[in-house]
């Protein structure tokens, strides 16, 4: 039986969760998507945006700096203006964030725009999962051999360990969106 949607939400989207079935799995990905979602939407701010201050600092701590003792990330909006492009031997990169949160031991974003004909470098591995959203531009993806391209608006996910890389295949830069998690079972070091 359906109960008509609250206020606001869309009759086709809203669906009435059966009572006897399991609440759906948790998974990292889920996060990954919102974020992605939110993450597509940005751009640059409107001038009165300009006048808020930045809810907390963006400002990247040494890599594995993350630790119980850390600071734990807070809500808050990050503004594309307040993201400082810096230029990279392939394009560019704008860090975003790498802090610990209530249920990660480490939540890292930075942004990547790669030069036409430019790759991530030679296929290698990570051991945390990594979610990309390619905002512009055309890329050759290559996971374990495999090659697919993704254009904007594309999703990539690479599971951990997996052998990868990225090449820019089109004629304009390439900018997309790093996630990576990392929980207690990612390896250290």
């Amino acid at each position: 039986m359906k109960s008509p949607p609250p206020q606001g939400h869309s009759p086709v989207l809203y669906r009435t969760r059966i009572p006897s079935a399991p609440p759906p799995p948790r998974r990292g990905l889920a996060l990954a998507a919102l974020l992605a979602a939110v993450c597509m939407a940005a751009g640059p701010m409107p001038a009165a945006a300009a006048e808020a201050p930045a809810p907390f600092s963006t400002s990247m701590p040494a890599p594995n700096a993350a630790s119980a003792g850390a600071a734990k990330m807070a809500s808050g909006v990050i503004r594309w203006d307040d993201l400082a492009p810096k230029q990279t031997k392939t394009g560019f990169r704008r860090d975003v964030f790498d802090l610990p949160t209530p249920t990660l031991d480490r939540f890292h974003c930075h942004i990547t725009t790669l030069d036409p004909g430019q790759t991530t470098g030679a296929p290698h591995r990570h051991p945390q999962e990594e979610f990309i959203v390619l905002k512009e531009g055309t890329l050759e993806v290559n996971i374990d051999g495999r090659k697919q391209t993704a254009t904007a608006g594309s999703m990539i996910f690479f599971a951990a360990n997996e052998m990868e890389n990225m090449r820019n295949i089109g004629a304009a830069p390439a900018t997309y969106y790093v996630i990576q998690f990392f929980t207690t079972l990612t390896p250290k070091g």
